[in-house]
């Protein structure tokens, strides 16, 4: 997500780059750092309150609007700042990290504001307010009958008036983004991330990992699609198996972290009894580094979710 850490080394590391050449845009890619360390905070405070609550738990109502805040500065941080300057004459890991990030940014949009919700981490959907708003269990009785918001009762029978479209309650968070599908955005801008990474990133490259690593979880538990999640990973890692160029140690320390979760993603969704397990196992020598391998094994641990993802 754009909460990485892989995004933040890049981040920290392309600030600095054009530090001389542009000062305000280094000043901008900074911001998006420091934001970036504050919303992984926020994001693992509310994986870890969904785990105590349960699966279908959700965050507490200003941890929410913190999360909806943060992206949405990063979204507009990237759209006036950085993607006007980014080209890739200059800088080809500048532009890809932008696309990169608004995909994630958005990424996050649709985990906890979309409408409609695409997932169980979003609170006070209009739906939930509605609902909300009668007494637990009781609804709205007529005669011997008893129910609540959706029946199927008339309104000459005394069933519950809602307001007309458009006029019933919003989200809390409706005041820090106009509430809509954001989905179909957020798809089409990974996309272009991974046309970009793939056009010019070798296979083995920590960028191009984290892009398609992202993209893979998106699919999963925003576009529900595993097989094509799945897919993805398994395609990714062979990427990885193929290319031969020579990376640093920290980039080879990064892709071997990413090619694990990739290994966890691609049986994510088959059961405890179809799974495999990969693990990531790597040799390192001095100087280049080669392209990080993994072996599977008959066991399967259980899968959770990726770092700095929900």
């Amino acid at each position: 997500m754009a909460s990485s850490e892989i995004d933040q080394k890049f981040l920290g590391k392309l600030a600095r780059l054009v530090e001389n050449e542009n000062p305000l845009l280094s000043s901008v890619l900074f911001k998006i750092l420091g934001l970036s360390i504050n919303l992984s905070s926020q994001l693992i405070t509310a994986r870890k309150q969904r785990r105590q609550d349960g699966s279908s738990g959700n965050p507490p109502l200003d941890l929410h609007l913190h999360i909806i805040w943060l992206s949405r500065e990063g979204l507009l941080l990237l759209d006036q700042y950085v993607l006007p300057s980014a080209t890739l004459k200059k800088n080809v890991e500048l532009k890809i990290l932008a696309y990169k990030l608004l995909a994630s940014f958005y990424h996050i949009i649709v985990l906890f504001h979309n409408t409609p919700p695409v997932t169980t981490i979003g609170t006070n959907t209009p739906e939930g307010s509605v609902t909300n708003g009668l007494d637990k269990g009781k609804g709205v009785a007529k005669g011997n009958g008893t129910y609540g918001h959706g029946a199927s009762k008339s309104i000459s029978e005394g069933g519950p008036v809602g307001p007309p479209p458009g006029f019933g309650p919003q989200s809390p968070t409706a005041f820090l983004m106009k509430p809509g599908d954001y989905l179909p955005l957020a798809q089409q801008c990974f996309k272009e991330a991974i046309q970009l990474a793939e056009q010019h990133l070798w296979g083995s490259h920590s960028l191009r990992l984290s892009v398609k690593t992202e993209y893979a979880a998106f699919l999963y538990e925003c576009v529900h699609d595993a097989e094509a999640s799945r897919k993805l990973a398994k395609e990714t890692i062979s990427e990885v198996y193929e290319a031969t160029e020579g990376i640093d140690n920290d980039m080879f320390n990064d892709a071997c972290e990413l090619v694990t979760v990739l290994g966890k993603m691609m049986k994510r969704g088959l059961g405890s009894n179809n799974t495999l397990r990969s693990k990531g196992h790597a040799t390192s020598n001095s100087g280049s580094q080669g392209t990080p391998r993994i072996e599977q094994t008959e066991s399967q641990a259980p899968v959770t979710a990726p770092p700095g993802m929900i």
